[in-house]
């Protein structure tokens, strides 16, 4: 009883708290606009910043009222499973390349995500129901989806302005594989500095979705700790193998830009 009287007084869901989120987004694309904070320099990428919000919406509600369903059935579990993977995909290849390679980013996300989940289900540590495993399973395609994403941009960006290095290597008898890699591999690498940061910071700078989500549950501030250290150190193991990935599919031409 004392978490179903805690988290509503906390975060009451209700007309102030959808004027509150009106009042954000509208804020975050204003600025995103007025700054024109986008690649080329325009006031599009505001449009998209509210389309996003939106789209979030819509999104959770459907999941919301979606989640106990599907839970109950394992043919429904999987397909929902399957449906965040390629949803994630697609988002990530897109973003990355518009040609047809984007669909690579099928391996990072697939070959970074897919282990840890089996090593979770086969050690017990996750149950195999639906309440558990989408959650889980969400965070860590959430986790690879980002790191596929800016591994890929920041690889295939520095590709193209440092293009006469590729060939100044290709020169000197390098193989292409090497020569790409050369260039790509330090800014692919940033891509995982989000995930050090925030892991390198918890609990001194910021306190994250699960740990707080789990206090506002009712659950104790140890076994909070506990389950988001967990989620920090998988997503650290889940991104590490989703950026190698991501800048081998680079430096190999399987990933690229026309």
């Amino acid at each position: 009883m004392l978490a179903d009287r805690s988290a509503p007084a906390l975060l009451p869901v209700n007309l102030t708290l959808g004027a509150v989120l009106l009042v954000l987004l509208v804020l975050a694309a204003t600025v995103v606009a007025c700054a024109r904070l986008s690649g080329d320099g325009t006031r599009g990428r505001g449009r998209d910043v509210a389309v996003a919000g939106v789209r979030a919406a819509a999104q959770l509600a459907v999941v919301a009222l979606a989640i106990g369903w599907v839970a109950r059935s394992g043919w429904l579990l999987g397909g929902f499973l399957l449906l965040m993977y390629g949803v994630a995909v697609r988002t990530a290849g897109r973003r990355a390349t518009r040609n047809g390679t984007w669909w690579w980013a099928a391996a990072p996300i697939g070959v970074s995500v897919a282990p840890v989940v089996a090593a979770l289900l086969l050690t017990g540590l996750v149950p195999p129901s639906g309440v558990a495993l989408i959650p889980v399973t969400g965070i860590l395609i959430g986790g690879a989806l980002s790191a596929t994403v800016l591994g890929g941009r920041r690889a295939l960006d520095e590709l193209a302005v440092r293009r006469g290095e590729v060939e100044a290597g290709l020169a000197l008898g390098l193989l292409d594989r090497e020569a790409r890699l050369e260039v790509a591999r330090p800014a692919a690498s940033d891509a995982l500095l989000p995930g050090l940061d925030q892991t390198r910071t918890v609990g001194l700078v910021t306190l994250p979705g699960a740990f707080v989500g789990m206090l506002l549950g009712g659950a104790s501030p140890v076994l909070a700790g506990a389950v988001q250290l967990f989620v920090l150190v998988a997503l650290l193991a889940v991104q590490a193998v989703a950026v190698a990935g991501t800048l081998e599919l680079v430096a190999r031409g399987l990933l690229h830009r026309d």
